[in-house]
């Protein structure tokens, strides 16, 4: 078996290929691979069409038109006279025009809004055990794994580590390796 094309296939592809059918056409009916096709007309000069762009090589019009005539100039904004003036399309908003005043970033309590209440850390049930443990010198994921393990503690390290950085917040609290 060789590399190269009979001179039957040889002769079928380029004439297939003349005709301008898609090399997907041409592996179909001759059943030689599209590459092969496609580097056979290549050397006999015939023009080979990447997939997918069939016919926008064929014609000579560019797929954008650009046209340099400007002609006569038209005006950006039409102003009729004697009548109401028109509506602009888009309203521009800014910080000193603003029919709204802005929402604060941050809302200033008075005396009278009840004061907000923070939530109750999952891990404050567990204090005296994290007190204790931290005292002892372990660090947050030790002291998490024993929560786990003896107390069946159902939250995440990260929860244990910022408890137990508001209680010791000088203390490494981060896992050692060994």
């Amino acid at each position: 078996m060789s590399n190269v094309l009979s001179d039957e296939k040889r002769q079928q592809v380029l004439a297939l290929g003349r005709l301008g059918w898609t090399l997907r056409r041409i592996e179909q009916e001759t059943g030689v691979r599209r590459e092969t096709a496609s580097n056979y007309l290549r050397a006999s000069g015939i023009e080979v069409h990447p997939p997918g762009r069939r016919g926008q090589y064929r014609s000579g019009k560019p797929a954008i038109e650009v046209i340099t005539d400007s002609g006569p100039l038209k005006p950006a904004i039409q102003v009729n006279i004697g009548s109401e003036a028109p509506k602009p399309a888009i309203k521009v908003i800014t910080d000193f025009c603003r029919e709204k005043a802005p929402k604060p970033a941050i809302e200033a309590t008075t005396d009278s809004d009840p004061p907000r209440r923070r939530s109750v850390s999952a891990c404050e049930p567990y204090r005296e055990v994290i007190e204790q443990a931290l005292d002892r010198g372990c660090n947050a994921m030790a002291i998490w794994q024993d929560l786990v393990t003896q107390y069946g503690f159902e939250r995440g390290y990260q929860s244990v580590k910022r408890f137990a950085n508001k209680i010791h917040p000088s203390q490494v609290l981060q896992a050692r390796p060994f």
